[in-house]
């Protein structure tokens, strides 16, 4: 990775940093951003911030969970002038879904500076008019191959989380954005890990890039830290935790939120179910309630017999070692995005950060279901399909989306034999099970195609979710796909003459070759 030597490290922080003001963010967003709850900035939004604004390139080494979007979005609306009618910044995405995400919680802080944003592929008007636009690569790209936006007024790019982008549909049509920029675009890039392919397109496309945080000495190991993964709001999670906990012996329970009016909201909910909280050090109550961890230290420490857990994610290491060095009986609650940043932190600190599931309670007849599940964690890259799925989490509880899955595996019937027939449409349709259409698509192995490649056009092209892709076979000079029969024509309408790996594809129903045995079983992924 090339790295300006003048830049080779940060600059140092600015003294005494309390608010976003004293990182030269106006009063206004200063109040948009404590309006949802980020009111201090992390180290890492003391570093990046100012940077950004200033439009230098920067690499953050960082996810969700740091305030790693506050660090980038926060620095683009302090920098990027508004109401220009052209788009100046524009931000590449894993997913449709997570551009939409995004640009809503950007939009959010944007109704005070007057910023327009957009995304591509949802429901938002005028993206070419758009201060600010989300998009994955696929479909930004489609964009612009069909005249819809113009990136000549682009000042900034933001590529976002892209060790995601990579997984899913690899970094080449990232690098084919990069070519319709202006010269001397500035350049945001944040990845958690950064990978090899993500590190050679940093060493080619980010030139006089400064990297935050640098990377760390190695550290002693200091204990363990466990943490359980669990959906918005983190409150129940919580709540379980410190049931938990004092069931096991724990007299105290100090519970850490990230502001004073989270802490409140959580004391309500446990006070709620009858788990009474006070300040650190009431002997009264069993749980207490922190906010400020070297505070929370002072009023608990020597006491016997306590657990901490964070409700909300440590933002940095330092955070982290403060709340969970009190005692070795600490668990974090955290989102299934925030996975990867809280080993990370783990990693920076020297804790061991272990999975806390919740006790599990499984009699003999889930016992292989279990054993199958756990297999597959160890043995398949999962990575794709968690940034997939991610969308869903929000809506849902992850146990109840994977019990889903799990159930429709096992309503799954067994595979027919060689030569049985496949159930009919109207069958599949009756039962619940989706039926599968077989698509042409005129690229192939020799345009140098991948199946990332496919499946990022499909999904930013014709805007379907990945669980709606089925089999994908590159062959040498076109690809077979299959995708639900219900989204099949809106498949091949939106990639028809579209451009995949610099070839116009040509996209049609796969006809039946009489020479082709036919496959067994239903399509995967």
């Amino acid at each position: 990775m090339q790295v300006d030597p003048a830049q080779a490290s940060p600059p140092d922080r600015a003294i005494n940093v309390k608010t976003f003001e004293d990182l030269g963010v106006s009063p206004e967003l200063t109040e948009a951003l404590a309006a949802e709850g980020i009111e201090t900035p992390t180290p890492l939004q003391e570093d990046a911030l100012p940077i950004v604004a200033k439009g230098n390139n920067i690499a953050l080494v960082a996810g969700p969970g740091s305030g790693v979007f506050t660090a980038w979005a926060a620095g683009l609306l302090s920098r990027i002038q508004p109401g220009e009618g052209a788009i100046r910044g524009i931000v590449l995405c894993a997913t449709v879904d997570n551009a939409d995400r995004l640009a809503e919680s950007a939009a959010r802080l944007a109704t005070v500076t007057g910023h327009a944003i957009a995304a591509l592929g949802s429901s938002w008007v005028l993206p070419a008019q758009a201060d600010l636009l989300f998009a994955t690569p696929a479909g930004l790209l489609s964009a612009i191959e069909h005249g819809a936006v113009d990136l000549s007024s682009v000042e900034v790019l933001v590529v976002d989380q892209a060790q995601l982008i990579e997984s899913l549909t690899g970094l080449g049509g990232t690098e084919r954005v990069m070519e319709h920029l202006p010269s001397g675009t500035q350049r945001v890039m944040s990845s958690l890990p950064v990978t090899e392919g993500v590190r050679n397109l940093l060493d080619r496309h980010f030139k006089r890039t400064l990297t935050i945080p640098t990377p760390a000495a190695e550290v002693p190991k200091r204990g363990q830290v466990r943490f359980r993964i669990a959906p918005e709001p983190t409150e129940a999670a919580a709540l379980s935790i410190v049931d938990e906990l004092i069931s096991d012996g724990a007299r105290h329970v100090l519970v850490f939120c990230r502001n004073e009016d989270r802490a409140a909201d959580v004391g309500d909910y446990l006070t709620l179910h009858g788990f009474v909280a006070g300040a650190p050090g009431d002997s009264s109550v069993p749980v207490w309630l922190g906010v400020d961890a070297l505070e929370a230290r002072t009023a608990a420490q020597g006491t016997e017999g306590l657990a901490v857990v964070s409700c909300d994610t440590p933002a940095d290491p330092d955070t982290l070692d403060r709340r969970h060095s009190l005692t070795d009986n600490g668990v974090v609650v955290v989102l299934n995005r925030e996975a990867a940043h809280i080993r990370a932190l783990g990693k920076q600190t020297g804790y061991d950060t272990v999975p806390f599931p919740p006790p599990a309670r499984v009699d003999q007849a889930t016992a292989e279901i279990r054993a199958m599940l756990e297999q597959a964690m160890e043995d398949e890259d999962t990575a794709p399909y968690v940034a997939v799925l991610e969308p869903i989490f929000r809506d849902h509880d992850p146990a109840e989306v994977a019990a889903a899955a799990v159930a429709l595996l096992r309503k799954k019937g067994p595979t027919p034999a060689h030569g049985d027939t496949a159930p009919s449409t109207a069958a599949a349709r009756a039962s619940g099970t989706p039926s599968w259409s077989k698509l042409f698509i005129g690229v192939g192995e020799r345009d140098g195609l991948t199946k990332g490649d496919l499946l990022g056009a499909i999904t930013g092209e014709a805007s379907v979710g990945g669980d709606a892709v089925g089999r994908i076979e590159i062959r040498e000079s076109h690809s077979v796909v299959e995708v639900h029969e219900q989204v099949a024509r809106t498949v091949i309408q939106s990639l028809n003459g579209t451009s995949i790996r610099g070839r116009a594809a040509r996209v049609d129903f796969d006809r039946p070759r009489t020479k082709s045995p036919p496959r067994k079983g239903r399509p995967g992924r």
